[in-house]
């Protein structure tokens, strides 16, 4: 009996800060009022491009800028949970449920889907714009159909960049290794195009980001399939088939996943900076998307993000015993 109290124990105290700031999450999504550190990263980032993307060895100086701000965010955030746990418990705790809240992303863009089916239904126009909020394309002459499937190929691959992958670098690293995935996911959106300006600065910083989301992308694919709780079989041909013909080594999969549970088609040409880029077709069947399509979505992603939630609980929950 006391044997489990103390799993008990260890359990909520290692699961308070993780749920406490996934109910934030919930509740709050990421209001416009609270200032956000993906914000500052963001201007740091940008203000290193434009110092140092010019002139020669471009890959190089692209390199190092990306493993020090990288490296700097994981060591600074552990000083500031040491710093914290000098204080008291309460302290270390804020800031561990506070940095949390900040990585995880999935309501917000929850919010933003559903945003973009309803207003485009109302105005094409509209719908252009608001998925604009949420994708990196030129969204100016999306039709209708477009504006939805680049919602949701944008829904399924940020389920993995959002929250799957935080919660996994979470699991593997603590709150330092959940904040550097941070930076190197907002590394890889600013910089990491291949483009003309970009194609030899962010090289790294886009491979970077290959290697980080790795595993979370095919653990993501795994729970939006076992969230579907039928056709396992039939869905694991689809994305064997698919996902590796997306020109990411990881978007790919996930966006496989929820085509094969909508039955739906994503990729085709995109405008990015002017330039069309040509993302291979993602299933067979082009048909209408409509709101239905979306709220199965949502759920798939609800599911997923909760079964993570409860694998990263009872593994740190074990390691914690073992050690």
């Amino acid at each position: 009996m006391e044997s489990v109290l103390i799993l008990l124990g260890v359990a909520f105290n290692l699961s308070l800060p993780l749920l406490t700031a996934w109910i934030l999450d919930l509740w709050l999504g990421d209001p416009s009022w609270l200032p956000h550190p993906v914000v500052g990263f963001g201007k740091v980032i940008s203000f290193m491009e434009h110092r140092f993307n010019k002139g020669g060895g471009k890959i190089v100086k692209g390199m190092v800028i990306s493993v020090l701000l990288v490296g700097v965010v994981y060591i600074l955030s552990d000083l500031l949970l040491r710093w914290a746990a000098s204080f008291s418990l309460g302290v270390l705790l804020s800031f561990q449920i506070l940095a949390i809240f900040y990585c995880l992303a999935g309501t917000m863009l929850v919010k933003e889907v559903r945003m973009v089916f309803e207003v485009v239904d109302r105005s094409l126009e509209e719908g252009r714009k608001q998925v604009a909020r949420i994708v990196g394309r030129d969204t100016s002459s999306l039709s209708a159909q477009e504006v939805r499937t680049a919602a949701l190929e944008t829904l399924a691959e940020n389920l993995s960049d959002g929250v799957i992958a935080p919660l996994f670098w979470y699991m593997v690293l603590g709150v330092p290794g959940m904040l550097a995935y941070k930076m190197i996911n907002t590394l890889d959106s600013m910089i990491g195009y291949r483009n003309e300006r970009y194609r030899e600065f962010g090289h790294f910083a886009a491979r970077m980001d290959d290697v980080a989301n790795y595993i979370p992308a095919r653990l993501t694919t795994f729970l939006m399939i076992v969230s579907r709780h039928s056709d396992f079989l039939r869905l694991l041909t689809f994305v064997g088939k698919y996902g590796k013909q997306h020109a990411s080594p990881n978007s790919g999969y996930p966006e496989a996943a929820l085509a094969g549970i909508l039955n739906c088609r994503f990729g085709g040409p995109h405008f990015y900076f002017g330039e069309e880029v040509w993302k291979p077709y993602i299933g067979e069947n082009d048909r209408l998307l409509t709101t239905m399509d979306m709220q199965l979505a949502v759920r798939i992603n609800r599911r997923a993000e909760i079964i993570m939630l409860i694998i990263v609980v009872l593994t740190a929950t074990v390691m914690s015993l073992l050690v």
